[in-house]
């Protein structure tokens, strides 16, 4: 079955080349090309998932070596994959939701003339993500982690003719460079420090190194997540990237590149087991950006940047849940599976609005749209119950556990992030429930556009409505499948290991605490958008309405901190070099300069000059010998 593994990348590998390098002639037929094969990736996953399911826990690891890349004396480095249970989830999501994407694809980028183009992209995606995922050491995680930062600016730039979307594109590009920088230097630090790059070896070998050097490839690693997952600092690209066409913003920021970097965490968990001080500064991570991103998506008017911030705190769930150890890893990977049916749901439920809305954004507005759009209005309300945790809901039963984890992790810092936890589950019914009721309840709020162009609210056709119901039914039931009987710990449990930590709160507890958060914020929401009529323009709003409208200042932050100040640097560099360095080189030229054309006037040419400077010199030397004979 190992031989199987490299089919998973190479079929939408050869979707992309075909798709891309095909020419005009494939026009009529790329999508059904580049959702086939997406497809046929899907399928090869399912087989290799029964087939690992039909052996025992500690059994079901796959490995396939296809070639040695760099052979050398004290360097190998390896294309080889590795299928264990956490990567085979991993598999199954991409390939799974990534299918359902490529079928809405095809209605809804119907009319655009490079359509086929855009297939291209999305299938040379889903082979980087694929390869990221099942790599079996770090190098070749690497080659797939800069293919998905391809893909992407690709991808978020596809409407390239709109000056915001190029920009948002080069801004993804790199904000995530920096992450990558963070990448590299850990893998050189493995490198330098297991001598190897795979991840048998170096994790296995992880206890025997240092807590510094453990720390400070954790503290790297976590520079590559914050890089990919948009978290605190480097989540600025995020809400800008909505500039792509809506599949882009389903497939990429909802249910695969986005959680790249809790991959990258978890799949390193013997390291950051080994150093407290990486996952405490994990933890910090994860938890500052679920509440930034909640708080921001609580002032958004444009639907998918709503969704946008929404994406952002809960990936700072799974980070935070990724950073508390073997207590949170299966939590954090569970959440990111069912995250990523509800929220990719949503993504594809806000395109359909769009689609019925003459690609109208601004939920000021909608109004009343469940009239006109029924089935979108069903599939997008129960990605709404999955997220804000409704009880049986996937959502109650992933998130749940995070908050549970969070107080288990014992001690006051327990009990912070379990209340942040907490918190942020309030704000999250809060702007969930403010984007249901500014969308589909209340009155028509639609106007003609500048053109005099009126909306014509209508469903959206089969190819895209089909995906949406299946992502609902994943949003209703994927969290209580995996829950019952610790279904989903018990399957991750022997590649991530699980800890039940020291919880000091019940169980039922901790659920009691999440539904009176819910209850709040959804009875806030209620109270300001359900009561009375919503404004066409939105109001003034408070200091902290107006920041996170404006996403909580985070790009004055960074043209203060990284714009200005790499200007002040770069001049200060410029004249330490025209000052210092040109300086001294330009002084030692003009000083032996100085020095030659002041001993050049003695060359007079004259003989008699010579012969008296050679009798005053002669005279010299008698003189001295002369002396130290006397003394």
């Amino acid at each position: 079955m190992e031989n199987l593994i490299a089919l998973l990348v190479a079929a939408p590998l050869l979707g992309a080349a075909v798709l891309l390098s095909g020419g005009r002639r494939l026009d009529a037929a790329g999508h059904w090309i580049g959702t086939v094969l997406a497809a046929a990736s899907f399928a090869v996953g399912l087989v290799l998932f029964a087939d690992m399911l039909g052996k025992g826990a500690e059994d079901r690891a796959l490995h396939q070596h296809l070639f040695s890349w760099i052979p050398v004396e004290g360097f190998q480095a390896d294309i080889a994959f590795q299928l264990d249970q956490l990567s085979m989830t991993f598999v199954l999501l991409i390939t799974g939701v990534g299918t359902l994407i490529h079928l809405y694809s095809i209605g809804y980028m119907e009319h655009d003339e490079r359509r086929r183009r855009f297939f291209g992209y999305l299938n040379l995606f889903l082979a980087a993500m694929l390869i990221l995922v099942i790599a079996d050491n770090y190098l070749l995680l690497y080659v797939g982690w800069e293919g998905v930062g391809l893909a992407s600016y690709l991808l978020i730039g596809f409407w390239q003719h709109k000056p915001s979307a190029a920009t948002a594109a080069k801004k993804a590009f790199l904000v995530n460079r920096v992450g990558d920088v963070g990448l590299s230097i850990a893998i050189m630090l493995m490198f330098t420090t297991f001598g190897t790059f795979a991840f048998g070896p170096v994790l296995e070998s992880a206890g025997e190194a240092g807590e510094g050097k453990l720390t400070a490839i954790g503290l790297m690693l976590l520079l590559a997540a914050c890089g990919k997952s948009a978290q605190v600092p480097l989540q600025s690209w995020l809400g800008d990237a909505m500039e792509g066409p809506t599949p882009v913003s389903a497939l990429i920021h909802a249910a695969t590149m986005v959680t790249a970097g809790v991959y990258l965490i978890v799949r390193s968990g013997a390291i950051f087991n080994g150093a407290p001080d990486a996952q405490l500064v994990v933890v910090i991570v994860g938890a500052v950006t679920l509440i930034f991103g909640a708080v921001v998506g609580c002032a958004k008017d444009d639907i998918k940047k709503a969704l946008a911030g929404s994406t952002m705190s809960q990936i700072g769930y799974m980070i935070l849940a990724a950073g508390l150890g073997p207590i949170g890893y299966a939590f954090a990977i569970m959440h990111l599976v069912t995250h990523g049916f509800f929220k990719a749901g949503l993504f594809l439920g806000a395109g359909s609005v769009m689609h019925g809305m003459n690609d109208e954004v601004d939920m000021r507005r909608y109004g009343g749209l469940r009239k006109y759009l029924p089935v979108t209005f069903v599939t997008f309300g129960l990605g709404y119950l999955a997220i804000i945790g409704f009880p049986g809901l996937s959502g109650f039963f992933s998130k749940d556990k995070i908050i549970e984890a969070a107080f288990a992790k014992g001690g006051t810092e327990g009990w912070i992030l379990g209340s942040v936890a907490l918190l942020g589950a309030a704000i999250t019914a809060f702007y969930m429930t403010r984007v249901m009721l500014m969308t589909f309840f209340g009155e028509k709020r639609w106007q003609p556009d500048a053109e005099g162009r009126e909306p014509h609210p209508h469903e959206s056709p089969k190819s895209m409505t089909i995906p949406m119901i299946v992502l609902a039914v994943g949003s209703v039931f994927a969290g209580g499948f995996f829950a019952i009987g610790d279904r989903f710990v018990t399957w991750l449990e022997p590649v991530t290991g699980y800890d039940h930590g020291h919880a000091p709160l019940s169980a039922a507890a901790v659920t009691g605490a999440t539904v009176v958060a819910l209850v709040v914020g959804v009875a806030i929401a209620w109270s300001m958008y359900g009561r009375k009529p919503v404004p066409a323009v939105a109001p003034r709003g408070s200091v902290l309405t107006r920041a996170a409208r404006r996403d909580l200042l985070q790009d004055d932050v960074n043209h203060v901190v990284l714009v200005r100040g790499g200007e002040h640097l770069t001049r200060s560099l410029v004249y330490v070099d025209h000052s210092l360095v040109d300086g001294v080189v330009n002084g030692t030229a003009a000083s032996v300069g100085g020095l030659s054309g002041r001993l050049r006037k003695l060359q007079t040419g004259y003989a008699r000059t010579y012969a008296v400077s050679m009798f005053g010199g002669a005279a010299v030397v008698i003189a001295a010998t002369l002396l130290m004979r006397a003394v």
